[in-house]
């Protein structure tokens, strides 16, 4: 029975071989570790501990004023959560009255 290995991620080859725990591609060179891919995706909470989901409604705890504008957005505004992005801003959503934009785990609970 033999193991079959997953294409290079780099180049699609199809000759990569194993070295102890690393994948290795003889083609590009790039060599990654298989058992890294399978890591759990973040999990994303709002203020009060909940587990935040793509397409979650959620509404702001503080007041905030918008960057680069004379906007001030008040607690209860309500926002519709379209993605999760990595950084410090790490909710991508549109929010009522005022469109889209990046807001904080921290300032949001869910509605």
């Amino acid at each position: 029975m033999t193991d079959t290995l997953p294409p290079c991620t780099q180049c699609q080859s199809e000759y990569v071989y194993a070295d102890q725990n690393l994948l290795i591609c003889p083609e590009c060179g790039f060599e990654w570790d298989p058992s890294a891919e399978a890591e759990e995706e973040e999990i994303y909470k709002d203020i009060n501990g909940n587990v935040l989901i793509e397409g979650d409604k959620v509404t702001l705890v503080k007041d905030l004023k918008v960057k680069g504008s004379s906007l001030i957005l008040k607690v209860g505004t309500k926002a519709v959560i379209k993605r999760f992005t990595p950084g410090d801003h790490d909710i991508d959503c549109k929010v009522d009255g005022a469109g889209h934009m990046m807001l904080k785990t921290k300032v949001v609970k869910k509605a």
